[in-house]
């Protein structure tokens, strides 16, 4: 009996199994997609709802986000956008995109993110019809990663309400501990401006209450200087005139 076992034969076996694989996981990932996508949504609601302080376990997101309205925000003019398209748009492709952001010299790119996107998803909470908080998205480069999160201030529109990061690859037990509890309880209360221009920072040690400048500052993160650096900045520059300023302010005096 002659014999079947080809090199031939093994390779048409082997090539037949590497394509049903293949349609399989390709299947699998279309099929998947909704639900990966409603996992996401969920995700980012989940995320938003922690910096402003509003999350409650055991409650539907959706029906806890049901105060929340998102608006999109043209950051060069400071004022809505009259683009109302919330569901579909992507800042973050927005921003690496030519014709929806625009380049940062030095000078400006203090949160290292080198281009800045021309528009900005922002989450307004309204309670019993009237404006409670407002929850803005903030991004920049730490020590080995860029960090995305998100920064809440209360109605005044200078103290904040929250902070918290849902993406970042900082170095765990260091810059990790921004995802640490008791050192994102430090943050609501402060205040950004002072004199009109942003103050908020973090610093070396612990802060001390009796300082002048303590409402403005929030204890460093232990062992993580750079990490530290990153969040300043990035705050610095998102809450200052690159970023949201002249939008806040033209929110405060109703010219948004």
């Amino acid at each position: 009996m002659a014999n079947q076992d080809t090199i031939q034969k093994t390779l048409t076996v082997a090539l037949l199994l590497c394509f049903i694989c293949s349609v399989i996981v390709s299947a699998a990932a279309v099929l998947l997609r909704p639900m990966q996508d409603a996992n996401k949504d969920q995700d980012r609601k989940k995320n938003i709802l922690l910096a402003a302080g509003l999350y409650q376990e055991g409650i539907a997101i959706e029906d806890q986000f049901a105060v929340i309205k998102p608006r999109l925000v043209d950051l060069e003019t400071g004022t809505f956008s009259p683009e109302a398209d919330t569901v579909s748009f992507d800042q973050r492709k927005s921003a690496k995109d030519v014709n929806q952001s625009k380049a940062l010299s030095s000078d400006e790119d203090k949160a290292k993110i080198s281009r800045r996107e021309n528009q900005a998803l922002v989450y307004i909470v309204e309670e019993q019809g009237e404006f409670d908080k407002i929850i803005l998205p903030v991004h920049g480069y730490g020590l080995w990663s860029t960090l995305y999160g998100f920064v809440a201030l209360e109605s005044d529109l200078n103290t904040i309400a929250g902070l918290g990061f849902y993406e970042h690859g900082e170095t765990p037990g260091l810059g990790g501990e921004v995802d640490n509890p008791r050192w994102k309880a430090f943050w609501p209360g402060k205040q950004v401006y002072k004199d009109g221009a942003v103050a908020i920072q973090l610093i070396k040690g612990v802060v001390d209450p009796r300082s002048v400048d303590s409402a403005y500052q929030v204890d460093g993160l232990s062992g993580a200087t750079l990490t530290s650096t990153g969040v300043t900045n990035l705050l610095q520059f998102w809450l200052g005139q690159s970023g949201f300023q002249s939008f806040i302010s033209n929110f405060k005096t109703g010219k948004a």
